[in-house]
């Protein structure tokens, strides 16, 4: 039986989502743990995306499967097995939900689009409480300019100067359908929906059009970045800590 989870974690501590031998200190790790040593076998659980160390998630989704006779200890309610998890996993990581999906669903696989956030507190004075989930910026930042650069950014086009991979042989070509940029008091966030996104993709594209807002490049210069494919032209990779992944969709 095919389980898919919502699930909610604050990346500070951890190495990233995907698991990795010299550390356990990963999501992916801690949840196939608990899952491995409930049902006295190894279970692999696969994401929506590789969230980076440090980075956030408000809803990551998630799938792994069970066999008939493990499946039928929660007797159809699957909320049951939110709660062991819950019970088990560190105060900060969470499942929101479980429930049964189709034996074809795969959670990365099915993925029609995906939202990350990035949030910039944008003021002299340093958000102290928020310090784990924005990046702090005091000089301040021209948003229309920055908006006008992230129309020339929206749509299809090969994003490799801004992925953070140099050895990647797969395609770099993906799609932004809306880059949305919020002015909500001192915060400046920035909202990116898309196909799927390289490695670093979010935070280098943030980076670029913060350099834009702070003047050090113009609107017109990224239709020159997208054309060189070169990451060397593209901006500075902006901290994990502002970024979110937050939201996951699918048909």
């Amino acid at each position: 039986m095919n389980i898919k989870l919502y699930i909610q974690y604050e990346g500070t501590r951890y190495r990233g989502w995907q698991r990795q031998k010299l550390t356990d200190q990963t999501i992916q790790g801690k949840l196939e743990k608990i899952l491995s040593r409930q049902f006295g076998r190894d279970i692999e659980i696969y994401g929506s995306g590789r969230t980076d160390a440090g980075v956030h998630a408000r809803c990551q989704v998630a799938n792994f499967h069970l066999k008939k006779e493990e499946a039928e200890r929660f007797g159809g309610n699957f909320g049951d097995l939110a709660e062991m998890l819950n019970e088990y996993l560190p105060e900060d990581i969470a499942v929101l939900r479980a429930q049964e999906a189709s034996e074809r669903f795969h959670s990365r696989l099915n993925v029609c689009r995906k939202t990350y956030v990035y949030r910039i507190w944008n003021s002299q004075i340093p958000n102290v409480f928020e310090r784990r989930y924005v990046w702090q910026m005091a000089e301040p930042l021209n948003i229309e300019a920055m908006r006008q650069a992230a129309e020339v950014l929206c749509g299809e086009h090969d994003f490799a100067a801004f992925c953070g991979n140099p050895k990647m042989k797969k395609s770099t070509v993906r799609t932004i359908y809306s880059i949305q940029i919020e002015q909500l008091g001192p915060e400046v966030r920035l909202s990116f929906t898309g196909s799927g996104f390289l490695q670093n993709m979010v935070r280098i594209l943030t980076g670029t059009l913060v350099e834009t807002g702070s003047g050090m490049r113009s609107a017109e210069e990224m239709t020159e970045i997208l054309k060189s494919k070169d990451r060397q032209r593209a901006g500075m990779k902006m901290p994990s800590q502002g970024l979110t992944l937050w939201e996951v969709n699918y048909d």
